[in-house]
């Protein structure tokens, strides 16, 4: 399983940060296309019940607004590097407290695998992360590690809701599409939760994170 992760993250990492660093049409059909898997699996997990689509239609529909929107205002580049590398830093670092200290768990009820050790390492990791990209970008340090430690409870916040909606279901994956990880919607939980959370800080600070001081 870890093997399949990494070599599923070799492949799709350079992807998205390729994408994020041209911008323009080629990030929005990056973007589009994800969409279009995402609505796919969301169909299949959910069915075609009136309630589940258009709630499908708000939880995909708003996180690619707030992504295309964030890549297309000034300095949207720095801002979409931040978004994914705080929500990757959440991951990684909580799979890996999860799995080295373990403890306590989170919700059995909904993800029986999460601990309370992963949350908070994925909270520390997502605010070193931001604090690293604050200091290059030559912005507040402090202020994008606290943002990125609060992007990392909703990322967190957004695995659970998806892990309750499988659950409800009675589905283990959204799909098979990644190896190691199961559907895109399993892959890019945390991201559906926190790009609108992160669009909703640049609205409030004016800017983007390079700007913000």
């Amino acid at each position: 399983m870890l093997t399949q992760r990494i070599l599923s993250a070799m492949v799709l990492v350079p992807l998205a940060l390729g994408a994020v660093w041209v911008g323009s049409w080629v990030f929005a059909l990056l973007i589009g296309a994800g969409a279009a898997v995402a609505a796919w699996e969301w169909t299949r997990l959910c069915g075609w019940s009136l309630g589940w689509t258009l709630a499908g239609i708000l939880y995909i529909g708003l996180p690619v607004a707030a992504l295309i929107w964030l890549r297309e205002q000034d300095q949207g580049r720095a801002t979409a590097f931040w978004l994914m590398l705080v929500v990757w830093a959440t991951d990684s670092a909580a799979y890996a407290a999860g799995r080295l200290i373990g403890g306590w768990r989170l919700m059995p009820s909904v993800s029986p695998n999460k601990t309370w050790a992963g949350l908070i390492g994925g909270v520390a990791g997502a605010a070193l992360v931001g604090a690293a990209v604050g200091h290059y970008l030559g912005s507040s340090a402090s202020l994008l590690a606290v943002a990125g430690a609060a992007l990392a409870l909703v990322a967190q916040g957004g695995d659970l809701m998806e892990s309750a909606i499988k659950r409800h279901f009675g589905a283990k994956d959204s799909g098979k599409l990644i190896p190691g990880h199961g559907g895109l919607l399993d892959r890019i939980d945390g991201l559906m939760t926190a790009a609108p959370a992160a669009a909703a800080m640049c609205l409030v600070a004016g800017g983007g994170v390079a700007a913000w001081r």
